[in-house]
């Protein structure tokens, strides 16, 4: 059904590729084919570019350049000389220009929204929510700016008295994914600024036009030259940019998202400079439905943790375990759930599915699904990529899934619900932690006592109790374990990026 919906919704795209022309050149005036380093809109030295690809269509978008080591380095030199006035200036200064920064944000939501569904192929509905999600991080930390507090400490000693105060780190370094364009960008780069730090983002090679859009509002916004700074790269280019980052002793702080591997190469680069870092790495969510839940809660709850994006977040339900008192009701209020999804190209309005971001993505996708398979998972629906141009997956459930299944090791990052039927809570608690990772658990209990107890023993930085959607600027969102390292968002964040200062002042007993 959900395939056979999606078939349709093709045919009729492809028949008036108009429509999808309008939609880029709608989106054209902040759409931009240069790279964005000290207030200028410059070429790579190379004079490299790389090709952008829409994922629902196959479609070159444009290209933007290929930065290597040297553009690299020009930004940070760029960004080192403007922290010197940036972090001396007054808060007031800084959070007027932030404070413009999320107007102008708002004013484009719908023209950066259509660029994420153009690079990323996420619903357009979807991506309306993201620019109001990365906006409400400009909000927040341009408010955070005022209030930067140090502290007064009792002396032991009389004559002296002593005082902590905190002062930017200085250089960032900030590395984002593709999957958040927008709200990964403002949530790292945003508490940066506002706490006087410059930075140097290197966004996704799948997902450039988002960084380079902000840029062009920050630019608008006051934002002064060389304290934001933006270089694009090909996949090719990409280590080189992120080994430059992690090794120049100009820069003061590293903040990446992204795999749990590349993490930790950036953490041993980083160490040659004894570099502050914040990682925010992969996860394994497990998603737990005990017998005493609501199972219709729970449904609506895991539809919205494991389907959005299209699967495609750090954060997503990965391992599905269910209490047999309840298991196969919930299985098949969830079959009906998937197969009412809309699969197509995310400027279509009824489309709750778009595609995965590329050929990689599909690959990876359909051999965690024919691996479960061998090893005796049952395949409810789905299963299968889309024979289309655009990169698309058929929504997936599989049960019976267990712990030998590599969509049980490993974090899927698209939509396949993959179920685990246990009995015991002890026996799901032993098997949910039993990851090396620890990002985000979800469960559903009626039981306030199981609440409380589960709550307390999942190994994971983030727990949602009843509740499928976790993320809020004003919670700290960050992991355990392999999960990474800091937290983004909330008053927390900002700490991420400031240093403490102890000033003792002696010879004060005359």
């Amino acid at each position: 059904m959900a395939t056979r919906t999606f078939l349709v919704t093709t045919r009729l795209l492809l028949r008036n590729q108009h429509f999808l022309t309008m939609a880029t050149r709608a989106s054209s005036s902040l759409m931009f084919d240069k790279t964005y380093v000290n207030g200028q809109w410059v070429s790579a030295k190379s004079g490299k570019t790389f090709d952008v690809y829409n994922p629902a269509t196959g479609e070159v978008l444009g290209k933007v350049p290929d930065c290597d080591e040297q553009d690299t380095e020009d930004a940070i030199r760029a960004a080192y000389s403007a922290l010197q006035t940036w972090k001396s200036a007054a808060w007031k200064e800084r959070y007027t220009v932030l404070r413009k920064l999320y107007e102008l944000m708002m004013e484009e939501q719908e023209e950066l929204a259509k660029i994420i569904t153009l690079e990323n192929g996420k619903p357009l509905a979807e991506a309306r929510g993201e620019i109001a999600y990365g906006a409400s991080f400009v909000e927040w930390f341009a408010e955070e700016s005022k209030r930067i507090f140090g502290d007064y400490i009792p002396a032991g000693v009389s004559g002296r008295r002593l005082i902590a105060i905190k002062q930017p780190v200085g250089v960032c370094g900030l590395i984002t994914p593709w999957n958040f364009p927008n709200a990964m960008v403002t949530r790292k780069a945003l508490p940066a600024l506002a706490a006087g730090c410059t930075v140097v983002l290197k966004p996704s090679e799948d997902t450039p036009y988002s960084a380079l859009a902000m840029s062009k509002i920050a630019e608008r916004a006051g934002i002064p030259p060389g304290v934001f700074n933006v270089v694009t790269s090909s996949r090719n280019n990409t280590p080189v940019i992120g080994k430059t980052l992690c090794e120049n002793p100009q820069v003061a702080k590293i903040s990446f998202t992204g795999s749990t591997p590349v993490g930790k190469l950036l953490l041993q680069q980083s160490a040659s400079t004894v570099k502050r870092v914040s990682m925010e790495l992969g996860g394994n969510a497990p998603f737990i439905v005990f017998d005493s839940a609501d199972v219709d809660k729970a449904v609506q709850g895991l539809m919205t943790c494991k389907f959005r994006v299209s699967g495609q977040t750090c954060v997503c339900a990965n391992r599905i375990f269910v209490q047999e008192g309840v298991h196969d009701k919930l299985v098949a209020a969830l079959t009906k759930a998937v197969l009412s999804l809309k699969v197509g190209n995310g400027f279509t309005a009824d489309t709750t599915q778009g595609p995965l971001i590329n050929q990689r993505a599909i690959d990876k996708v359909a051999e965690l699904v024919e691996d479960a398979k061998s090893k005796g998972a049952k395949l409810v629906t789905g299963g299968q990529k889309i024979n289309n141009p655009g990169n698309f997956f058929q929504p997936t459930i599989l049960t019976e899934v267990n712990p030998r299944m590599e969509c049980y090791l490993q974090e899927i990052f698209g939509p396949v619900a993959s179920i685990v039927k246990f009995k015991t809570e002890a026996e799901v608690i032993a098997m949910a932690n039993s990851a090396p990772v620890g990002l985000a658990g979800y469960f559903y209990s009626q039981d306030l006592s199981q609440i409380w107890r589960v709550a307390e023993r999942l190994e994971v930085g983030m727990v949602g109790v009843n509740e499928g959607m976790i993320s809020a600027v004003e919670a700290p969102f960050g992991g355990v374990k392999e999960s990474g390292l800091g937290r983004e968002g909330s008053k927390y964040g900002i700490d991420e990026f400031l240093e403490i200062k102890y000033i003792c002042f002696g010879g004060l007993d005359a």
